[in-house]
């Protein structure tokens, strides 16, 4: 087997774990099956050619009877989910800003969130299966399972070039997964599958690293360091955005400056700068000042700046899609002097106790019930874990990229300064779709 589809990986992982070691682990774990869950998402980095050590998972070709859909139908379910992602990346957002408090980095990806668990929702059932669906927003009538289906297909399959989203699934040789989960996996949610022998812990962890390794190129190296002889299966979602500035900024430019992360604290960044015609909104309800830098394409980054730094709790407690709206709507182009620190960071995340408060809880416990996986196999969600990264230079931004704003004047020719020198908050988004890739805060870019 041999499979180029470039793909890169910001994960959630599903790990299925038999709860208990049975005595003849085989036989039990195939007749009487207590298997956990676990999510792993991470931000990536290129596309490259998979080995071909791995036999491929071969899913069948019908997927809930989807063949053929109304346009108008997929453009409105595509509308749906959309506006309940946005909804959701906000509510993920302020309980993980909450978690960081005032001094710490928050940086994620609601969008591969919605997609890892949307994908979960493919084989839960009952109430397991209601309160993913109220958990992710997918609660108008309109949504069904199969309707979320069809709107990720849409979504997935009309990528911009800057962005890639998809995902796979490592199946053990000795668990039997539901057909028609792996059907819809690969034909809704683009997944590529593999079959692998748990039981050799080592070896599999070593194949799942190398493929993450090999699809990342070689930046994310270590997603398993350790594999429970039960595990059955991993889910992965993943997600990429790599942007170039539509107006770069000159290396020659950049400089040492300082970033002032709180009243007593200042930290030494490399400051790029440049000049040029910028879109800048001044939301007066929000005390916050919005620069957007747009990438080549339609993605583009929001730098958001409160007037000062004790309104960042403020702005994060409001913050809502319909702000984002109304900034894109109502920007003006003008002449700044923009200063943006150069930087790269990680940040990574346990979900699984915020996922309980906002609803998510039968999954996680004896109560799951994930029969459309298995029939067989009692799984439960163990553990979700989110990591991601953010990489910012002058020629654009891997991932993400965040900024704060300050403004003066500077000589005869009145044009404003934005220095982002202090804690800000940055949301990537793609315009076409109006979908938000990205969101998080900097208080350090040295962290």
């Amino acid at each position: 087997m041999e499979n180029n589809r470039c793909v890169q990986i910001l994960p959630p992982v599903v790990k299925c774990l038999v709860e208990e070691t049975p005595s003849s682990y085989i036989q039990q774990k195939i007749n009487m099956m207590r298997a956990a869950l676990v999510t792993w998402l991470l931000s990536a980095v290129i596309c490259m050619g998979r080995g071909d050590h791995h036999h491929h998972v071969h899913p069948g070709t019908n997927v809930n009877n989807q063949q053929q859909t109304d346009p108008n139908n997929s453009a409105n379910s595509v509308s749906l989910v959309n506006s309940a992602n946005k909804e959701f990346a906000f509510r993920v957002y302020k309980l993980l800003a909450a978690e960081a408090g005032s001094e710490g980095n928050t940086f994620f990806s609601p969008a591969s969130v919605s997609l890892a668990l949307a994908a979960l929702s493919v084989g839960a059932r009952g109430q397991t299966h209601q309160q993913l669906f109220n958990g992710l927003g997918y609660n108008n009538s309109a949504l069904t399972q199969s309707v979320v289906d069809q709107a990720y297909q849409t979504l997935l399959t009309k990528q911009n070039s800057a962005t890639s989203e998809g995902t796979a699934v490592f199946v053990d040789d000795k668990f039997k997964a539901q057909p028609e989960f792996l059907n819809v996996l690969k034909q809704s949610y683009l997944a590529d599958g593999f079959t692998v022998d748990f039981t050799k812990s080592a070896e599999s962890a070593d194949t799942i690293n190398k493929y993450v390794a090999d699809n990342t190129n070689g930046k994310i190296d270590k997603l398993v360091e350790g594999l429970d002889p039960a595990t059955v299966m991993y889910l992965i979602s993943y997600i990429y955005f790599k942007g170039m500035w539509k107006t770069p900024f000159d290396p020659s430019q950049t400089k040492q400056e300082m970033f002032h992360v709180d009243a007593n604290t200042e930290v030494p960044v490399q400051m790029m700068s440049v000049e040029d015609s910028f879109d800048v909104y001044h939301d007066i309800d929000a005390s916050t000042t919005v620069l957007h830098l747009p990438f080549n394409g339609t993605n583009s980054m929001l730098l958001l700046l409160p007037d000062n730094s004790s309104m960042l709790s403020g702005l994060e407690t409001v913050l809502c899609p319909h702000h984002v709206t109304k900034w894109l709507k109502w920007m003006k182009p003008r002449m700044y002097e923009i200063h943006v620190p150069k930087f790269s960071i990680k940040t990574s995340y346990s979900l699984k106790d915020m996922l309980i408060t906002m609803g998510m809880t039968d999954m996680f416990g004896a109560q799951a019930d994930l029969s459309g996986i298995s029939e067989t196999a009692n799984l439960a969600v163990s553990e979700v874990v989110h990591q991601a990264s953010l990489d910012v230079d002058e020629s654009g931004a891997t991932a993400a990229a965040a900024t704060g704003i300050g403004i003066m004047l500077m000589s005869l020719r009145i044009v404003p300064v934005l220095r982002f020198d202090r804690p800000f908050m940055v949301v990537i988004i793609d315009r076409a779709t109006g979908n938000i890739n990205f969101l998080g805060k900097i208080v350090n870019p040295n962290k």
